[in-house]
């Protein structure tokens, strides 16, 4: 059996608002379909990975952020395919996010994260994620600025 194409890089981001982070669920016909997951996309060919974060959280939510940290990338084989996710900690700058590429979002907390069906690749990075806001694990690198 061959190994699994690898689609490279995938940026995300954990939009955080008052104790809460924002998900969005994939849509029907998609891979994935129906997981939530931390919005984002591809790196694109020679793009530096901040840049493809501001433009991918543009296009999917309408919104630009500002990001204050980066958590532990976490490369991810399924079955058909691989990648190197990139999770990126934000906030909103401006805008109110709308889901022009999911079929919903949603403002969840850490409590309720079992009650939404996550793709495996983003297990790792909420597990960081939920180590880091509770104070049981540092925090990622931060960045500058």
């Amino acid at each position: 059996m061959p190994p699994p194409v690898h689609i490279g890089d995938v940026v995300c981001a954990i939009i955080e608002r008052d104790g809460s982070f924002l998900v969005a669920q994939r849509p029907e016909g998609k891979s994935l379909a129906l997981k939530w997951e931390f919005p984002g996309g591809k790196v694109e060919e020679g793009e530096p990975a901040l840049e493809a974060l501001h433009r991918e959280i543009r296009e999917e939510l309408g919104i630009t952020v500002t990001v204050s940290g980066m958590l532990k990338p976490v490369y991810h084989a399924y079955p058909d395919f691989s990648l190197r996710l990139l999770p990126f900690l934000c906030a909103i700058r401006s805008g109110q996010p709308e889901a022009h590429e999911h079929q919903a979002l949603a403002w969840i907390t850490l409590n309720s994260i079992g009650d939404y069906d996550f793709p495996e690749a983003d297990l790792p990075v909420l597990d960081e994620y939920r180590r880091i806001r509770t104070g049981t694990a540092r925090r990622g690198v931060f960045l500058s600025g």
